[in-house]
């Protein structure tokens, strides 16, 4: 779908740029991710058994201090709605993938904003395109760890944000807004994403060979 194409039909005046209308649907997307990260973290937060328990106050009746121990020592009883160290573990570097996520979104931002060309129609909206594609992947992946989770299915959604991510790098770097192709943002975000990648892929093997 050209992104762009539609904005130069639909956007007002001050919008029938090009660049501009890149650069809006691109801060969209940074904002998107950016949700679903600190969603992801509260997400942790509020999964943790354990949460808030040693910030109990001393002062409180002993006898409702009981019952509040009880109802949070109770909650690693269900096993649905809390993780194992193991998925606590895998949590890590998927959060890690989401974070590189928000940071590649912002360079291709920057780089838009800095280099991109109003004329250069097909290249922005290459850009916009497959970036457009990495908010959704990102709610994949969030929405994976939530418990129970299931490794293999959080694997694979982290290797569609992957595969997501480093084409819009590529075709970044392929395009006009990246004057200088080996302009080192570009293989540093790619090495990121590849070490969350090859740390999710380590931490869920013995899952896939059962």
């Amino acid at each position: 779908m050209a992104w762009l194409s539609l904005w130069k039909c639909f956007a007002p005046l001050q919008l029938r740029d090009n660049k501009a209308a890149a650069l809006l649907m691109l801060t969209k997307s940074v904002d998107l991710v950016k949700d679903a990260h600190e969603e992801m973290e509260q997400a942790v937060e509020e999964c943790d058994p354990y949460h808030g328990l040693l910030n109990d106050d001393e002062e409180d009746n002993s006898d409702n201090h009981g019952n509040e121990q009880d109802d949070v020592l109770g909650c690693p009883n269900n096993q649905d709605s809390y993780w194992s160290e193991e998925d606590q573990e895998l949590i890590i570097p998927c959060l890690a993938l989401v974070r590189a996520s928000k940071a590649c979104l912002k360079k291709i931002r920057i780089s838009v904003a800095e280099h991109g060309k109003k004329d250069q129609v097909a290249q922005l909206d290459d850009i916009v395109d497959i970036s457009d594609e990495i908010s959704p992947s990102v709610d994949d992946l969030a929405l994976s760890i939530y418990p129970p989770m299931c490794h293999p299915t959080v694997r694979m959604s982290a290797a569609k944000l992957v595969s997501v991510l480093k084409k819009a790098l590529e075709i970044t770097r392929a395009s006009h807004v990246t004057p200088q192709p080996e302009d080192s943002w570009i293989p540093l975000l790619i090495n990121a994403v590849d070490h969350c990648m090859d740390r999710i892929k380590e931490l869920t093997q013995n899952e896939l060979e059962l």
